[in-house]
């Protein structure tokens, strides 16, 4: 029982008020107006495209993103999270484009030997206009397993605008 204003109220009505109101802020914060906007890329996609202005969230890349091509704008923060410690940390091939800011292998808590569980990852700003890629690479995906052919290799094209 909950006791408000002098009476009392079930305290499962509390509960799903506070739900409620936690849904309702969730919902109006996925409506903000953030001039970010992205493109999902599935694996095997040729492209995707996400903008980004400097103001707005960071672009976030992972796996799914290989082989694909990113536009972002000046000024944007992109961050490479690659989910094996196997993975080099990524880099950019051009630093006056794309600058590092920090990044580093963070091994899980748990994990079994051999596994490679963590995440190899770097933060990058986009400097001025032109184009970099991102890469990494792998020789192993698993305990004495070498990759096969396509998954040692992370490459991710950014174009950056003005």
């Amino acid at each position: 029982m909950y006791l408000s204003s002098g009476r009392m109220r079930p305290a499962g009505r509390t509960l799903r008020a506070g739900l409620v109101a936690v849904a309702a802020a969730a919902a109006l914060g996925a409506c903000s107006s953030g001039t970010a906007n992205s493109t999902s890329s599935q694996p095997g996609s040729a492209t995707s495209t996400t903008s980004s202005t400097a103001s707005a969230h960071p672009v976030v890349l992972d796996e799914r993103a290989r082989g694909t091509t990113v536009r972002v704008s000046t000024g944007t923060h992109v961050v490479v999270r690659l989910h094996s410690t196997y993975w080099s940390p990524p880099a950019a091939s051009d630093p006056g484009v794309l600058t590092s800011t920090g990044g580093g292998t963070t091994p899980a808590a748990t994990c079994p030997p051999g596994r490679g569980c963590g995440i190899s990852s770097e933060q990058f700003t986009a400097l001025r206009p032109g184009t970099a890629h991102i890469t990494a690479r792998r020789d192993s995906c698993g305990e004495a397993m070498r990759c096969p052919p396509g998954q040692g290799r992370y490459d991710v094209t950014v174009t950056v605008s003005r």
